[in-house]
């Protein structure tokens, strides 16, 4: 089938879900291309907001046929670079269509405004559209607050929601999240996000034999992600097993904010920052480490707990965590901001591993994550999704 995807925001900015998606549907042989129309923000990069080229490009990413166009937004001028960017994304698709035909479907991701632009072209060209959502409340709380009835917005989205043929939150637990915003009059199934299974491939660590148990957190220094719930946590840990380290890694750990946190700690020594880590160094952190730990106040869908779990370790998270990332035999959840659970599970995976009768089996919780996300996984359920909603509109 040909396929357009359709993303609210692209490479810098993001897009990786919709890029992932993209191939994984290619390699069953379908016809798939992205529009991408990227805004740039003059606050992030005024260099980038100056001197990117104004011209429409057609280029590939990793095989993927991309038509892109890069649009200055207006500081402070919401309304007017949401009409801007689905007017410009309408004319590139129209533009593509005239160079490559119509496409059998078209596969928005994010409502905001990728899902907008899409349900006024699939009314313009009568083929259906699909909506997968990334974003959880959290990022749209940022922008429409905790009662967003009188927002313009939420009008227009809630419309892309409820004419969609199929809505495809990454995790089910969306569907309650962001209700306030969207409301429940949808068509809806949750598909994962991919995961490179094959980069993340199992791989069995070496036995402990007395060198110390590693643990190890990928995510960003902010709030949301819990950080001062879990330097507490191992902190108690390490008095009751000083045979430990922490590894921390993600954008802002080697802030200064960070870093006086790390130091406070009376285990300090037991802590190494990392900083921003590149996907073969999360990899590579990954491989030396034996668990990884989140203490997360929200998630929409954490990827790095399957990426984890793909290469053989457990992991240990919180109560925010979506059902479908809960794998049996690997995933240990905790409430959050709940310091001596999260220090009870430390003990009892460090415990485990101790253990040599423990039941742990890190290649077969690999093969789990395979069947659940891998990009031909993922790729198969879009494929049979895509293919029904097609043959029901053509009945």
């Amino acid at each position: 089938m040909k396929i357009v995807e359709i993303p609210s925001f692209f490479t810098p900015y993001g897009g990786e879900f919709c890029l992932e998606q993209s191939k994984a549907l290619a390699a069953l042989g379908h016809d798939v291309r992205i529009i991408a129309n990227v805004q740039l923000s003059v606050r992030r990069s005024l260099s980038k907001y100056l001197l990117t080229s104004y011209r429409r490009r057609e280029m590939a990413v990793d095989g993927i046929p991309v038509y892109r166009s890069d649009m200055r937004g207006m500081p402070r001028s919401a309304r007017y670079n949401a009409r801007r960017w689905v007017k410009i994304v309408g004319q590139m698709f129209r533009e593509d269509v005239n160079r490559n035909g119509k496409p059998d479907i078209i596969h928005a991701h994010c409502a905001k405004w990728a899902g907008v632009a899409a349900s006024e072209l699939a009314r313009e060209f009568n083929i259906p559209f699909v909506i997968t959502e990334h974003l959880s409340s959290l990022v749209y709380k940022d922008e429409f607050g905790d009662n967003p009835t009188n927002s313009w917005q939420i009008p227009l989205l809630r419309q892309a929601y409820e004419e969609a043929d199929m809505v495809v939150p990454v995790a089910e637990e969306l569907v309650n999240d962001l209700e306030k915003y969207f409301g429940r009059n949808y068509r809806w199934t949750s598909i994962s996000n991919t995961v490179d299974v094959d980069f993340f491939k199992y791989q069995p660590r070496k036995p402990l034999n007395g060198r110390p148990f590693r643990f190890c957190c990928l995510a960003n220094y902010i709030p949301l992600k819990g950080y001062d719930v879990l330097f507490k946590a191992f902190n108690n840990f390490v008095k009751i097993n000083p045979n430990t380290e922490l590894h921390i890694a993600g954008r802002f750990t080697d802030s200064p904010d960070c870093q006086n946190a790390v130091k406070a700690l009376p285990c300090a020594e037991k802590i190494t920052v990392h900083g921003e880590l590149d996907k073969t160094g999360v990899r590579d952190l990954l491989y030396n480490s034996d668990c990884l730990v989140l203490a997360s106040r929200s998630e929409a869908q954490p990827l790095v707990l399957l990426e984890a779990m793909s290469t053989g370790i457990p992991v240990i998270a919180t109560e925010c965590t979506p059902q479908s990332l809960r794998v049996e035999g690997g995933c240990t959840i905790v409430p959050i901001d709940n310091i001596g659970r999260m220090t009870a599970a430390m003990d009892k995976v460090v415990s485990a591993a101790n253990n040599p009768d423990g039941a742990f089996d890190g290649e077969r919780l690999s093969a789990k994550v395979a069947a659940l996300a891998s990009p031909a996984s993922v790729g198969k359920k879009l494929e049979a999704l895509f293919q029904t909603i097609i043959d029901k509109r053509q009945a």
